[in-house]
């Protein structure tokens, strides 16, 4: 999960332990960019240029299909960003330009590259924020974009962004952006604490400030009260058939102190075979698999299962 390294982001595996651990996902979205606190920063016109069309497909496809869902929306919009460039560690790369993570921090927005959360996130703002009949603007697009990143739907300091993507599922399901499957699909509690963030401190450039250190911390020990809803490996062929395209997934790891490596959306082809809709390290652009979900979880080094969650339309952003 890339969120957010959180928004979000990401642990990818590789051939060692010591290189995986070097890339945590925790939700690191495509998110910050240099620039003054509380800006938002944008790669300008061609992401622009890609809302105004993305916005006016998805629009008519609600006009024309009532029954849409905003996660099959939001999967649209991720078939509509197949071939993209991946491109990591873009909302930590304020921090490295010399911005402050205790300060609000700039919203970054791109339809144009994208890592694994940020493409998760970014689909589903261009849904949310296709649902009406006026034109999409980038004013909404921000505004939803937003309300997915940061705890509470508040954008505040590095610490208030959400890093570890189960947060980033809790969060969005307190406010009805989201259901958590896990439960009803069988799922079992990993009750693990998670602390990769501070036991990893020098992996990530914010938590060299004192004070983002501790409040990450404190963010970490709330979070042992919510422990997460797991559909292990084994029983994913089992509800298969219960999860529909759009359906966000997370793909749990066992790694110590780490919820999830990788985040996507369940794709059904047009046979109804089970896919993944994901912006991987591995590929280099948005795609999506030839395996089937089942098999490619099965195939993901130090894998546990899976979290699902549905988005819903959420409150106007």
């Amino acid at each position: 999960m890339t969120t957010h390294l959180t928004r979000r982001e990401a642990l990818r595996a590789a051939a060692a332990a010591a290189a995986a651990l070097a890339f945590p996902l925790l939700v690191q979205g495509c998110g910050s960019s240099p620039g003054a606190a509380g800006e938002v920063e944008s790669d300008s016109d061609p992401d622009r240029a890609r809302l105004r069309t993305w916005g006016g497909w998805i629009r008519g496809e609600f006009r024309t299909n009532p029954g849409l869902t905003t996660g099959r929306a939001g999967a649209r919009v991720g078939e509509f960003a197949i071939g993209t460039p991946y491109e990591a560690f873009t909302l930590e790369a304020y921090i490295k330009a010399g911005g402050d993570p205790s300060q609000p921090e700039p919203l970054f927005l791109s339809l144009t590259r994208f890592d694994c959360v940020s493409l998760v996130e970014s689909a589903l703002a261009v849904a949310r924020a296709s649902d009406e009949a006026e034109p999409t603007t980038w004013e909404r697009f921000a505004r939803e974009m937003e309300r997915m990143r940061y705890r509470g739907g508040v954008r505040g300091n590095y610490s208030t962004r959400l890093h570890y993507f189960s947060e980033w599922i809790s969060d969005g399901a307190k406010r009805n952006m989201l259901r958590d499957l896990g439960e009803e699909l069988g799922g079992v509690r990993d009750v693990r604490p998670l602390r990769f963030m501070t036991e990893h401190r020098g992996s990530y450039p914010a938590l060299a400030h004192d004070d983002v250190f501790r409040e990450i911390g404190e963010m970490e020990r709330r979070l042992d009260a919510s422990p997460r809803w797991m559909i292990p490996t084994e029983r994913i062929p089992d509800v298969a058939d219960r999860i529909e395209s759009g359906d966000v997934l997370a793909f749990a790891t066992a790694i110590p102190g780490l919820d999830v490596t990788h985040a996507a959306f369940a794709y059904r082809d047009s046979l109804g075979v089970l896919r993944v809709l994901h912006a991987p390290l591995s590929g280099g652009v948005v795609e999506i698999t030839a395996r089937t979900l089942p098999e490619y979880v099965a195939a993901i080094r130090r894998s546990t299962g899976i979290l699902v969650a549905r988005p819903l339309p959420g409150e106007p952003g």
